[in-house]
């Protein structure tokens, strides 16, 4: 028999689950029964890395009529299927198209059945793979859900499901559902591998075993709902693991069910008690945990700390004549950035908008080096610096309004493209002026508000309010460098001394940025991106004081627990 394992002979199971290739796959047939009907098309989209990298899709000829109701449900008609391949002639494309990945299905049973039988009618060896089922997974991830129908879960989770009922849609929606599953999977529940994986979508749900150990229980019984982060300690009181939460109760929980994962069932064993400590919100515990597990480097945990990819706009600080970018991370390196924005289709469409508005070059940097004139000199789209170096003045005023623009000031690149609309009206070229009315369009959509920032994030002065349950947090960002209000893991509260600094004046007593800046910055842009309806910025330019300041917002001061104390 075959073993599932990967180039590098590393067995499926052992490989962390995000880093395993998935195919996810959906098959349509002629009814619901795999005895007696067949399959009429399949649909298989390839996840690596938790992004979709390839798509498969065939009609596959049944050998009989297509029932008018699967036509009206799937709109695949008989014509669609007559001069299709049979099984047997598309599954060497399936196999090797599926080959070492893991299998994926909704209701796994469902299309893992009729794949078998059609196996069998056909005499071909039936796929080996491990698989998963994304129905199991979302009994056990979203118990709140009033069902986990693939309809449903597209609904509840706010995925874009195109054609519906059709072997490739469906198979996207699902690949859509599992790579959203990911983050709970680990954050959530400790999941580390696919045997993980594989474990925790077979566990009974509800049941849970008894904490032998007294003082342990005692420390769980203990935990409240709120977001923070939790410790596990052996018996000579070191920290063992750590981890953060949305609902400490709820995550904690997760350690102690029945057949739990690997992981947390070696937590547990090695266990003695229990500690936490509550944050206002889910960022805070982020945050506290990334920087509390580099102080206390817990042997059960790793430091490797994931972000999601986000994007950015990178305007050059160091050239003579900067070009604007798409950058997917952001770094202290002295250009300005612009963002975060959520998706590539975003920043993609922002620069386009910038590229046919404003005259800044979009050759990169050898091609500049080259000094040759391309086309868009000659269509009036650049002004050439590369040829013409007497353009500076005007580059750099060029300059200045895309930076008014990425800000939110709009309407000198409208009344431009008006303008400009307007004179190719007058000339009669009237294809062209219905793309520059397009990219008005696109203004008016207001794409740039998708930013998190109006300023650049290496030069923002900004207070950031993130609403909590119970209290709310505050993020003060002044350059790149970020201060927390009672943040549990800082000793001293610089918080309110950082915004005394900025209103008189010494901002430049701040000090230099820092890995743990930019970890911290990295960490809570990829959260604002995701949770945006919860934060509200103040932007510190809007203020004259601390007095002016306070007479709108309100600073709640608190004691804090300090770092210290759980030592």
């Amino acid at each position: 028999m075959k073993k599932n394992i990967l180039k590098d002979e590393t067995p499926i199971k052992e490989v962390p689950f995000e880093k395993a290739d998935y195919s996810v796959f959906d098959f349509e047939t002629t009814g619901t029964s795999p005895r007696s009907d067949r399959v009429i098309e399949i649909g298989i989209v390839k996840i690596r890395n938790g992004k979709t990298v390839d798509t498969f899709q065939s009609y596959i000829n049944p050998g009989r009529h297509v029932p008018y109701y699967i036509t009206s449900l799937t709109g695949i008609t008989t014509a669609d299927v007559e001069n299709a391949p049979y099984f047997d002639e598309v599954y060497e494309k399936i196999k090797a198209f599926v080959d070492n990945s893991v299998l994926v299905a909704h209701n796994l049973n469902f299309d893992y059945s009729f794949l078998k039988n059609e196996c069998n009618n056909t005499n071909s060896q039936m796929i080996e793979n491990t698989a998963i089922c994304t129905l199991k997974l979302a009994k056990r991830l979203y118990p709140e859900f009033s069902s986990r129908s693939l309809g449903s879960l597209v609904k509840n989770l706010k995925i874009r499901h195109r054609n519906v009922h059709r072997g490739l849609g469906d198979a996207a929606a699902t690949a859509k559902v599992l790579m959203k599953m990911f983050k709970s999977l680990r954050e959530d529940h400790g999941i580390d591998t696919i045997s993980d994986l594989i474990h925790f979508q077979n566990i009974p749900s509800g049941t849970q075993y008894k904490v032998i150990k007294k003082k342990l229980a005692e420390s769980y019984s203990s935990l409240p709902g709120d977001p923070g982060i939790y410790f596990f300690k052996n018996t000579k009181e070191e920290i063992i693991y750590i981890g953060k939460a949305k609902s400490l109760k709820s995550r904690v929980s997760n350690y102690f069910v029945s057949n739990a994962p690997r992981k947390p069932r070696e937590i547990v064993r090695r266990a003695n008690s229990l500690g936490f400590l509550v944050t206002n919100s889910e960022l805070t515990a982020l945050l506290s945990e990334a920087e509390m597990i580099k102080k206390q480097n817990p042997r059960l945990n790793t430091l490797l700390k994931k972000y999601s990819r986000n994007y950015f706009l990178r305007l050059s600080s160091s050239e003579n004549f900067s070009a604007i970018e798409i950058a997917s991370a952001f770094e202290f390196d002295g250009n300005d950035y612009y963002g975060p924005y959520p998706n590539r289709e975003t920043v993609n469409a922002i620069k386009e908008i910038i590229d046919k508005t404003y005259l800044l070059r979009e050759c990169d940097d050898k091609e500049f080096a080259k000094s040759r004139k391309c086309y868009l000199a000659d269509i009036e789209r650049c002004l050439a610096p590369c040829v013409d170096k007497n353009t500076k003045s005007a580059y750099e005023d060029e300059l200045q309004k895309v930076h008014e623009f990425l800000r939110g000031q709009n309407q000198t690149a409208v009344n431009r493209l008006l303008n400009k609309m307007k004179e190719l009206g007058e000339r009669q070229k009237f294809e062209e002026a219905a793309q520059v009315r397009d990219t008005i369009n696109a203004i008016f959509k207001q794409l740039q508000r998708a930013s998190i920032l109006a300023e650049p994030v290496n030069k923002a002065n900004a207070l950031i309010e993130i609403s909590g349950a119970k209290n709310n947090d505050y993020v003060l960002l002044l350059e790149g460098k970020m201060f927390i209000k009672n943040f549990i893991i800082d000793n001293k509260d610089y918080f309110d001394d950082a915004l005394e600094n900025y209103f008189s004046g010494m901002i430049q007593s701040i000090k230099e940025l820092t890995e743990k800046d930019l970890e911290r910055l990295k960490i809570s842009l990829s959260w604002f991106v995701k949770n945006r309806s919860r934060i509200k910025i103040h932007y510190l330019k809007d203020y004259n004081s601390m007095e002016d300041l306070a007479k709108n917002f309100l600073f709640i001061k608190k004691e804090k627990v300090s770092y210290e104390e759980i030592q």
